[in-house]
């Protein structure tokens, strides 16, 4: 247990959090310190903290509620569902720690239209858990990808939800012109107006940290290497592996090069000839390898859930670090509650909003 506890304390030195954060303890408003009550009426998730922008943040609107159009706001897209909403929750709240200017962060959830957890409630869910949280809750069409979809080395990547990250443009009010998109297994432990601030150079789409070590060829299948058709389409280009789970989206120029549909040309292909394995991440591939602005590897500290078909700890990556990513097949809160977790999964836990069945507990942000 010390061995444990040494290795997460050293891992915490390595982190980068922002200093300029203003929060206060949130007021609970009843009898349950804070609990907030989950799908099936049990106590499931405790309320934030209130966090406060500081005196030099922008103030996004003066009068009634934050307008999605404002173009002082930090837009953050990610999807909610069931089986991932407490890494939302506690990816929400990461962020929200750690930003200087909380208070001008706008969050976009895509829910799946399909499922027994209707919008109107997941918007409950999170306006308890942030009361102050500037948020919307949008339906998405699973019509849209169900046929599109071909089955995948894990079962967990052919949710339909899994596709909505490329409806974003068409999703989100025509107003909202850039946006920073987070997989469910993620904490940003740095200010997110750091990430939101970089610029994605000539014509680019899309920022995400590129692994140029990687060997690309092994994200796509004999059939597609050996069609010269299918092969073209790297030409003239140094396509280089990155990660869908983080990235920063100019949905303008997403929508002028009609992304999404080309996006669907492929996953079409990809049903007729199997060109690849991994669900959603080989269409990016294919359209934006080799043109992506390259972003800091800092930002997607990725992978710490193992690999894609075995649950195993990874440890982090050299360097610092600024968002961790449990992309693979462990997740924290699972491994957690298992009372297996691997040394990265306790820089999760603080984050967690989380209390399980009956356990009614004193608000851990109270003094």
């Amino acid at each position: 247990m010390l061995h444990l506890l040494s290795i997460f304390l050293l891992v915490s030195l390595r982190l980068c959090p922002t200093s300029a954060i203003r929060s206060f303890p949130g007021k609970s408003s009843d009898n349950s310190h804070g609990l907030r009550m989950g799908f099936d009426g049990y106590v499931q998730y405790i309320e934030a903290p209130e966090y406060r922008n500081g005196l030099k943040c922008p103030i996004p609107s003066v009068d009634g509620p934050v307008s999605v159009c404002d173009p002082l706001l930090v837009h953050v897209a990610m999807t909610l569902d069931s089986e991932y909403l407490r890494g939302s929750i506690a990816a929400v709240h990461s962020v929200l720690r750690h930003a200087s200017c909380p208070e001008n962060v706008y969050f976009h959830f895509v829910a799946s239209d399909s499922t027994s957890t209707k919008t109107d409630e997941l918007t409950r869910i999170v306006k308890s858990t942030f009361p102050s949280l500037a948020f919307k809750v949008y339906p998405f069409s699973e019509s849209l990808v169900k046929d599109l979809i071909s089955s995948s080395i894990r079962q967990a990547l052919e949710n339909p939800l899994n596709y909505a990250r490329s409806y974003l443009a068409d999703i989100l009010e025509p107003c909202v012109d850039r946006v920073i998109y987070l997989d469910s297994d993620t904490i940003v432990v740095d200010d997110i107006r750091k990430l939101w601030s970089i610029s994605l150079t000539g014509s680019r789409a899309i920022g995400a940290p590129e692994y140029c070590h990687a060997n690309f060829t092994n994200y796509f299948t004999d059939e597609f290497w050996f069609d010269p058709e299918f092969s073209k389409v790297f030409e003239g280009k140094r396509p280089c592996y990155f990660n869908t789970g983080v990235m920063v989206m100019d949905l303008v120029r997403w929508r002028e090069g009609e992304y999404t549909r080309r996006i669907e040309t492929w996953m079409k292909i990809q049903k007729e000839r199997r060109i690849y394995e991994l669900g959603s991440l080989p269409p990016f591939l294919l359209i934006f390898g080799g043109d992506v602005e390259p972003i800091g590897h800092r930002w997607n500290q990725h992978g710490l859930g193992g690999n894609n078909v075995v649950n195993s700890c990874r440890s982090l990556h050299p360097g610092p670090v600024s968002l961790l990513h449990w992309s693979g097949k462990g997740k924290p809160w699972a491994r957690l509650d298992a009372g297996t977790p691997c040394p990265v999964d306790h820089l999760w836990a603080p984050y967690d909003l989380h209390r399980p069945r009956q356990q009614h507990l004193p608000h851990p942000f109270s003094s």
